[in-house]
């Protein structure tokens, strides 16, 4: 047998062209995974449009390629790819958990910088497109470092003492800082966990806890509010029984805002303020037209309390801060005050900024109570670009999610500038296109404070603006700025703009103050002593009113909130200033009875609705039972009896051969007959305040009665 000879060195060649080989092949694919690890953007080339797709591959800890796909108008955000498969610039990935099989099969080009080739799903195929580009957050966190110097000047131009900034980008806070102070007295710096109020920036919690009632099922947006409230009654009796509680965050019951009835008012409950309702005048009937209403959302914050069987706070800490980790935020001026970290609330007036008093808003709590950080706020911020969705657990049905967001109430107003959307109203949030891209957004204003969230679901980007200035508009420009920077668009000065034109409006506010001036009627005088104008008046809708006279001077106080009056003409007395501003230059008309007396006073509470009357409510005495039993007794002329009761804390007369009469309290020390108002009665005091008779004032004369001496029984 011939032996085989055998040529090892062939052998170890051929060993190391295979190493080599796979070698190359490793390298290749390294290289490869290498180019792919960035962040890519595209679209999937649809019928009829372009669905954007943004893409990011990465090394996984143990160096294995991951990768994640956003599809912003889905707002489907990072979803996870599995089955990444490299293979000569070949690509192939698949989307996790999504019906119909989705994948994608392309192929580099040359450069490593774009990537082409089809996408397939639910046995449809589709050309799909990427290219590579910077990392979104590394470029904004560039663009936002930049603006310290922007925002700086912008608040000492707009007189702003203390702003807070976050920006969030899909699932994370990119940018926190705070600028300006704080506490302008004691130098104390504004941060990123100062509280300030958010104002009517809450109403949007109002509407997300009511969303997660409604998944559970303990709500329908679209049922009657009287099928979770049976006693709930507005003025109009139509509109009572149709309005949902969609209606009631939507502005659109047809009710205007009347917010004088509950601003500053602290002792009414949130359910006497609903109560309230049934007696205030509408200006438009059910879904006609935009109306904003505080107290529309004060309603649908009481519904919560009903629904959930806890106060509006509880429910709302419950069922959206605890589990956004919110845990500083608060519902009340006074818990912020107890914190470390808290802001001053400031108002710009004649020219420089004054600190004001905090208003507490505890029973309109649903409407604007909240006070948060914009760290905190940041978070609110993701659970909305990321579906209902904060860390793992779904907080809110993505539909549901979605629904608050819908334009379900057009504001019908021409929108200010060519770069915004007409407006809609959805649950608790404005909606528009800024410039092309849709935009969710609410402000927040109340004393001291100026606020705007505001978040564009399809760019995954979301801003939180907190100033402790009165009214300003500095986060509405200021995000506007930042949105212009971050989506690249053509720059527009919008704080340049609202600098030139501030002068302007504060010349244009002085002007008109004079020319209002210029309508007072000179020459008149009250008609009645001033003191004749003092007393107690009542509207059942907005309460009671008192006016107050002393050391010559009359003022009057309505919800806390006292203001001294000046003649004006006639019988109509101008609110003068003072430091609490609300009422200044409200006008007040006195009103006369048949008799003479003084009766009533119009107050325009609400410039869209009637002037709300207050009627004067009889001396208070005249309800105190210890008062009323020196008036009962028995009455006579000639034959006539005349007998006076008390029962209880109220009066009745009887006269034989006649029903008993209800003597109701009235002006001038004077009482009705409930059953024949025409017949008043008037009782007779004598030097020492003892009653001797009465007078009963009829159509046909006034009758004098003498009251008898209380007789001793008779002795047997």
């Amino acid at each position: 047998m011939r032996e085989r000879k055998i040529n090892f060195k062939g052998l170890i060649l051929l060993s190391i062209l295979f190493q080599l080989g796979l070698f190359c092949l490793i390298s290749q694919a390294a290289d490869l995974s290498q180019q792919l690890a960035a962040h890519w953007e595209g679209a999937i080339e649809l019928p009829g449009m372009k669905l954007e797709i943004l893409v990011d591959f990465k090394f996984s800890a143990d160096k294995k390629l991951e990768g994640l796909i956003s599809i912003p108008v889905q707002k489907a955000i990072d979803l996870r790819l599995t089955e990444i498969v490299l293979s000569d610039k070949e690509i192939t990935f698949a989307i996790s958990g999504i019906p119909g099989n989705p994948v994608f099969k392309g192929q580099l080009d040359e450069s490593g910088q774009k990537m082409s080739g089809q996408f397939t799903q639910s046995g449809q195929t589709f050309p799909f497109y990427l290219s590579k580009s910077d990392d979104p957050v590394a470029k904004a966190k560039n663009i936002l470092a930049g603006l310290d110097q922007t925002i700086t000047k912008a608040m000492t131009d707009l007189k702003v003492p203390g702003l807070a900034l976050a920006v969030v980008k899909n699932k994370e806070a990119i940018f926190l800082q705070g600028y300006g102070l704080r506490d302008v007295e004691n130098k104390l710096p504004m941060t990123p966990d100062t509280l300030l109020a958010i104002g009517s920036a809450t109403k949007a919690f109002t509407t997300f806890a009511l969303a997660r009632l409604e998944d559970e099922g303990k709500m329908n947006w679209d049922e009657p509010v009287r099928s979770y409230i049976p006693w709930f009654k507005l003025s109009d009796p139509v509109i009572t029984e149709r309005i949902t509680p969609r209606d009631l965050v939507t502005h659109r019951s047809g009710l205007p805002r009347h917010d004088l009835l509950w601003y500053n008012n602290a002792r009414a409950s949130r359910e006497e303020l609903v109560r309230r309702l049934a007696y205030l005048q509408f200006t438009a009937d059910l879904r006609e037209k935009f109306q904003y209403n505080n107290l529309m959302f004060l309603t649908a914050g009481y519904l919560l309390e009903v629904l959930s069987g806890k106060a509006w706070e509880e429910a709302v800490r419950e069922l959206v801060l605890e589990p956004l980790g919110m845990s500083r935020t608060n519902f009340s001026v006074s818990i912020s005050q107890q914190d470390k970290d808290y802001a001053q609330p400031y108002l710009y007036r004649e020219k420089k900024i004054e600190k004001i008093p905090f208003r507490q808003l505890t029973n309109m709590g649903p409407a604007g109570s909240i006070n948060s950080t914009v760290r905190e706020m940041s978070n609110w911020v993701i659970v909305h670009l990321n579906s209902g969705k904060f860390g793992e657990k779904q907080l809110l049905a993505t539909a549901s999610l979605d629904d608050l967001h819908l334009p379900y109430m057009p504001i019908g107003q021409t929108p200010p500038t060519t770069y915004v959307s007409p407006t809609s109203y959805a649950l608790g949030w404005f909606v528009d296109y800024y410039r092309g891209h849709q935009r969710v957004y609410h402000g927040g204003n109340i004393d001291g404070f100026s606020a705007l969230v505001s978040f564009l679901p399809q760019d995954g980007y979301g801003f939180v603006v907190l100033t402790n200035r009165n009214g300003s508009a500095l986060p509405d420009l200021l995000v506007e700025t930042i949105t212009d920077k971050l989506l690249g668009l053509e720059p527009v000065d919008w704080i340049g703009e609202a600098v030139k034109n501030q002068g302007l409006a504060e010349e244009l506010g002085k002007k008109a103050g004079e020319k209002a001036a210029a309508r007072r009627a000179a020459g008149t005088r009250p008609s009645h002593p001033l003191a004749d104008y003092a007393g107690t008046y009542f509207h059942p809708g907005y309460g009671q009113l008192k006016v107050n006279f002393k050391d010559g001077q009359l003022s009057f106080a309505y919800n806390e909130i006292t203001t001294p009056l000046g003649h004006w003409h006639y019988d109509t007395f101008n609110g003068l200033k003072r430091d609490d501003p609300t009422f200044e230059d409200t006008k007040l008309t006195f009103q006369t009875d048949p008799n003479g007396r003084v009766a009533a006073v119009t107050v325009p509470l609400e410039p869209t609705a009637d002037d709300i009357v207050f009627k004067k409510r009889p001396d208070e005495r005249n309800y105190d039972p210890e008062f009323l039993k020196k008036l009962a007794g028995h009455y006579v002329l000639l034959d006539q009896a005349f007998t006076v009761s008390l029962k209880g804390n109220t009066l009745t007369a009887y006269v034989p051969g006649q029903p008993l009469y209800e003597l109701v309290p009235d002006l001038g020390d004077e009482f009705y007959l409930k059953q024949a108002p025409v017949i008043r009665v008037h009782f007779i005091f004598g030097p020492k305040g003892e009653v001797t008779g009465l007078e009963t004032i009829q159509p046909n004369g006034i009758f004098e009665m003498k009251k008898l001496e209380k007789r001793e029984p008779d002795k047997k």
